[in-house]
């Protein structure tokens, strides 16, 4: 993103920052995530861990936003469940690797699906022409995100 681009005005800027916290609020919850017991932490981990395959605890503390203890915390949760594995990292005994199981990945994919599904059944109440829009806004709402992500970190 430009670093000269004007920014919003602050209340343009508030019902973005509004609206995509409650779609995502939203879409968090889904029926299978909910039938699993898992928090949206663990769902949000589950399907992290699922998306990237197997990957260090650390990168997934720094991708997520969460501290250690609680990550540790909520991967022990998903390993006692079932949905991931955790494996020592051969050349690093500090480290650990978490990937997915084939049931976790079932379950990944059920609450993708479910999230999907949720924003079709959405987007058909919408006019044809909103519809139009939402789809032209997603490349700039992805560098959005982009931008989030590396000033985050």
């Amino acid at each position: 993103m430009s670093t000269t681009a004007t920014p919003l005005d602050t209340e343009s800027a508030t019902r973005l920052r509004t609206v995509i916290g409650r779609l995502s609020r939203r879409l968090r919850a889904t029926p299978s995530g909910m039938d699993a017991a898992l928090t949206p932490t663990r769902i949000s981990l589950m399907l992290s861990i699922d998306r990237t395959g197997p990957v260090r605890l650390s990168e997934l503390a720094d991708t997520e936003g969460i501290n250690p203890t609680m990550l540790s915390r909520s991967v022990t949760q998903l390993v006692d469940a079932g949905l991931v594995t955790r494996t020592s990292d051969s050349a690093d005994r500090r480290a650990a690797w978490v990937t997915a199981t084939d049931e976790g990945h079932a379950l990944a994919e059920r609450m993708r699906q479910e999230r999907t599904d949720a924003v079709n059944a959405a987007l058909s109440g919408l006019s044809a022409a909103d519809r139009s829009t939402l789809e032209q806004a997603i490349p700039a709402l992805e560098a959005l995100a982009a931008e989030l992500t590396d000033r985050r970190g």
